[in-house]
């Protein structure tokens, strides 16, 4: 198995004002070239056989599933079991375009996962993924890395431009009750929605409250997707305010009591500015 380029995943990628602007006025932005074809062909085989064994889907027919189930796998917390997965998660090329599109001083790891959509899998109904998370803040935001080209018929991100500055949904779990109801706030408000394919080393990111969705996959290949979820290295836990941000407390930063800064081990410091 090829040797994960340590040096790319280190190395600055330049983000300009613009962008940053750009970002924080849409909450979320796609950036070409993030991640070099040898990277991701390095690690995708690592993260693949990682799924593979812990997807408690694999014996349970698409139909018979629940909605949440049929949009994709989802494996949390590679990082933890594999040493090329944590050379890959930690990488400070992706931690630092995490900061500075944030505007905060650092960032820590919230969780990796991995979200791979199977041939036929359904679409992921619209959301805002800080629904699930007992933060004090905004200041989070996932980076979303296919590890192959996501043409629109295998079910990239659609984005709803703007959306983290209203307040649509922000109750709402993964559901079909969800997909429905800010689907007609969308329509409702005018708000953009935007989707494009995604080429080999594109990385996404969106922020915690930003509303998105994802298309089936129509393909007949694996939409093969893993994920980084970063907070603000001063992010404090927040009281929790429904079960899924209880479970994500209990979970992710068991360690940490309501009002501390979320230092758990398993919440380490990716990138800090200097």
């Amino acid at each position: 198995m090829p040797a994960i380029p340590l040096e790319h995943l280190d190395a600055h990628y330049p983000l300009d004002d613009a962008l940053v602007r750009q970002f924080q006025a849409d909450g979320f932005i796609r950036l070409p070239n993030v991640l070099s074809p040898d990277v991701l062909a390095a690690i995708a085989p690592e993260i693949t056989r990682l799924v593979d064994a812990g997807n408690r889907l694999k014996d349970i027919p698409l139909e018979q599933r629940t909605l949440y189930d049929q949009a994709f796998i989802q494996v949390m917390n590679l990082w933890t079991r594999n040493d090329r997965v944590r050379q890959f998660a930690f990488s400070k090329r992706l931690a630092r375009l995490a900061a500075e599109l944030m505007g905060t001083r650092g960032v820590r790891l919230w969780h990796d996962q991995a979200l791979y959509k199977e041939p036929a899998g359904a679409f992921t109904p619209w959301h805002a993924d800080q629904q699930y998370w007992p933060m004090a803040s905004a200041h989070s935001v996932t980076a979303w890395i296919p590890l192959q080209p996501v043409p629109i018929e295998m079910g990239p991100l659609s984005f709803a431009r703007g959306s983290h500055l209203k307040r649509i949904g922000r109750d709402l779990e993964i559901s079909a009750e969800s997909e429905q109801q800010i689907s007609a706030a969308v329509r409702k408000e005018k708000i953009d929605e935007v989707q494009e394919p995604y080429a080999l080393g594109d990385v996404s990111f969106h922020l915690g409250w930003t509303l998105h969705r994802a298309g089936p996959n129509t393909t007949q290949d694996l939409r093969r997707v893993f994920t980084i979820i970063y907070m603000d290295v001063d992010m404090r836990l927040a009281p929790p305010k429904n079960k899924n941000q209880q479970n994500d407390w209990d979970t992710w930063t068991p360690s940490t009591k309501v009002g501390e800064i979320m230092d758990d081990p398993i919440n380490p410091v990716l990138f800090e500015r200097a």
